[in-house]
């Protein structure tokens, strides 16, 4: 029997966060199965196996959308790592997991928020004759930006980054969702991420519109949340030692806290680390 654990990641309100369903013991399931159980709950799942002997890792994990395999979930990877410790099945506060993009580095302390890693950001411009495309994509103009250039920013996913002028803006936009796989797939991105500054250093207010997950929106998202630290970096608008908290899902009514912070850029790593709570709803 699979038994599919739901909880609510980065919460920030009694409907917050984003509900990430987990599989505990996925070993023997095939892809069918996973990207099935991905289907019926219409949510970004992750399933825990266990790692091959040679592996200096201490868990695999996998990760299915309802439309295909992705490489890596940040907010799926927290929740899977919460129930772990839930469980009792987590003995060291450092463990190593296996992903398809490689090897992430988590700290997981006996209580309170989990933290998990991701590498360094990689920031570039998005062209001036595609950027057009994004803005009618959202249904806005250059008057709407805080920043005339868009970028794509990296870590794990690419993130296309777009800063407007205020919060009222970016929770006023209706995508056109028909055209926006198509979009991303031209400017070479898994999804866009509009954010506005909030009203305290360090503050900032998001959505994300997924390429092809299956669902037009997210309430947190924690690879967008670590690219747009980057791009922040990158515009100058942080310091490396400023501690970034994005708050999302707020026009969705499902309000959301993301906090990242870098490392320290001397160290052999230079990227960043991802923090958030979780909240259990259901288990079937």
């Amino acid at each position: 029997m699979i038994n599919v654990s739901v909880l609510r990641v980065f919460p920030n309100s009694k409907t917050g966060g984003n509900p990430a369903p987990i599989v505990l013991n996925a070993e023997g399931m095939s892809d069918f199965e996973m990207k099935q159980i991905a289907e019926q709950h219409g949510l970004e799942s992750v399933f825990v196996q266990q790692t091959d002997p040679s592996s200096c890792a201490d868990y695999h994990f996998r990760f299915f959308v309802p439309e295909h395999e992705m490489e890596m979930c940040g907010h799926a990877t927290i929740g899977a790592l919460w129930l772990l410790r839930e469980k009792n099945q987590i003995e060291e506060n450092s463990l190593l997991i296996e992903t398809q993009s490689g090897l992430v580095r988590a700290c997981v302390p006996k209580n309170g928020s989990i933290s998990i890693s991701q590498p360094k950001g990689v920031v570039e411009a998005v062209p001036l004759e595609k950027r057009e495309l994004v803005l009618n994509i959202l249904g806005i103009t250059n008057d709407d930006l805080a920043q005339l250039d868009i970028v794509n920013a990296c870590t794990s996913r690419v993130k296309t980054l777009i800063a407007l002028k205020s919060r009222k803006a970016l929770d006023a936009l209706a995508p056109d969702f028909d055209m926006m796989k198509a979009l991303c797939t031209t400017i070479g991105s898994t999804g866009l991420y509009p954010f506005a500054k909030g009203d305290m250093d360090g503050l900032f207010h998001a959505r994300q519109f997924p390429r092809s997950s299956g669902y037009p929106e997210d309430a947190a998202t924690g690879i967008a949340a670590s690219a747009l630290a980057f791009g922040l970096l990158n515009w100058g608008i942080v310091e490396r030692a400023s501690k970034v908290v994005i708050r999302q899902g707020e026009a969705m009514g499902r309000a959301s806290e993301i906090v990242v912070t870098f490392d320290d850029e001397r160290s052999s790593n230079d990227g960043c680390w991802v923090h958030g709570i979780c909240e259990h709803v259901a288990t079937n």
